[in-house]
């Protein structure tokens, strides 16, 4: 049996951003040594790290060597370079996800044709080789505005997503491959988080619903549980489990969705990591998604999903027209409204919408937690000096 715990076991993650930091927690309190890669010498995860090496993600070389100096390698990001993780399994090196999972996630158009080829409900697609493709598919009619144009790869945190509703749009668009997706006319964005071991345990956490900021594609807040009947809630969970089973992922699986105006599920995207819907997760459920996702790496029975009560997660993303060094107006504020938690993510500088932290709201009654993340909404700016 391999000892994790105070132990010479190593854990490499590839990655050093915020949910590299939160999933360091985790390690800290089971004393898993780690090993953290990332391109930037300020990365939030380089303080809670055991060693830290800065590197490019992409590189082929800096990931092989970071995978063989490791006994178990996790990535926190999607853009990682995938053929070096391939060469680390051949090695006999255990990468979880695998590289096979990462290989059909990271390619969104791949993603979608996966669905497709399962099974899986989504929207209906179309994929474009070229931006030139794109345009002259439109040009003649074959594709209909509005649509969800969604570059195939590179797109984060609501960048490589737009609405196109008329031809002007198309000259802003960057080149590359791309999916058209037909606008779907739902009642909800919904996400499932999935946990699933080597050994094949799965267990998902209560469906939670997402509101989104209206210009910026990003996720405003996060309700656990969401506001949908049982009978919604236990199809969309059945549902994430079999995108997980199609997957056969090790580690964690976040399942976007839509509930349609008919209260079907259609899948959206998936991420095989810790993910911003399953932040809640830390104040409010048995087994927060960062310590599940060590546990379902390393093999270790799964933890309960359960929350123990209602929860809000605010996103605190930059203010637009603010750059530089950053400052958290007011968040002593925030910090008097019963079961506010503040997490600050140690990004240094800001930008508009950049992701810099996020706010836990913790109520029996999740109308009061959602009127208290209104309130935390209003209040604090980030901002800079």
């Amino acid at each position: 049996m391999v000892h994790y715990f105070s132990s010479n076991f190593k854990l490499g993650i590839l990655g050093g951003g915020q949910l590299g930091k939160m999933l360091l927690y985790e390690t800290r309190k089971f004393d898993i040594s780690t090993v953290v890669l990332d391109p930037s010498p300020q990365a939030p995860a380089k303080l809670a790290a055991n060693t830290f090496r800065e590197g490019d993600l992409m590189d082929y070389n800096t990931v092989l060597a970071l995978g063989r100096e490791v006994d178990l390698l996790t990535f926190e990001i999607e853009a990682v370079n995938v053929e070096a993780l391939k060469q680390l399994e051949k090695e006999g090196k255990k990468v979880y996800p695998s590289y096979q999972t990462l290989e059909k996630i990271q390619d969104k158009a791949v993603q979608k044709q996966f669905f497709e080829d399962h099974g899986i409900p989504t929207s209906p697609f179309k994929i474009f080789s070229t931006k030139k493709e794109f345009e002259a598919a439109v040009e003649k009619g074959d594709i209909s505005l509005p649509i969800v144009w969604k570059s195939a790869t590179g797109g984060y945190d609501g960048r490589g997503v737009s609405i196109l509703k008329s031809q002007d749009q198309l000259k802003e668009l960057p080149e590359g491959k791309c999916i058209a997706e037909n606008l779907v006319p739902f009642k909800n964005e919904l996400a499932v988080i999935v946990a699933r071991s080597p050994k094949g345990e799965v267990k998902s956490y209560p469906v939670v619903e997402m509101e989104f900021h209206p210009t910026a594609n990003q996720v405003e807040y996060v309700l656990c549980p969401a506001r949908i009947d049982d009978e919604v809630a236990a199809k969309a969970r059945k549902l994430a489990e079999k995108v997980s089973q199609a997957f056969e992922h090790v580690g964690l699986l976040a399942v976007e969705m839509f509930q349609t105006k008919d209260d079907e599920i259609l899948i959206n995207e998936v991420a095989p990591r810790p993910h911003n819907s399953g932040h809640y997760s830390i104040e409010a459920s048995y087994t927060n998604q960062f310590e599940q996702h060590l546990r379902a790496i390393l093999d270790l029975p799964l933890g309960e999903t359960k929350s123990k009560t209602g929860a809000i997660m605010v996103n605190l993303a930059g203010e637009e027209g603010h750059t530089g060094p950053v400052t958290y107006k007011n968040i002593e504020e925030i910090m008097k409204l019963p079961g506010v938690t503040p997490h600050v993510y140690g990004k240094k500088e800001t930008r508009p919408f950049r992701k810099m932290g996020h706010v836990t709201i913790i109520h029996e009654d999740l109308a009061k937690a959602r009127e208290i993340a209104g309130r935390v909404k209003e209040s604090i700016k980030v901002i800079s000096e």
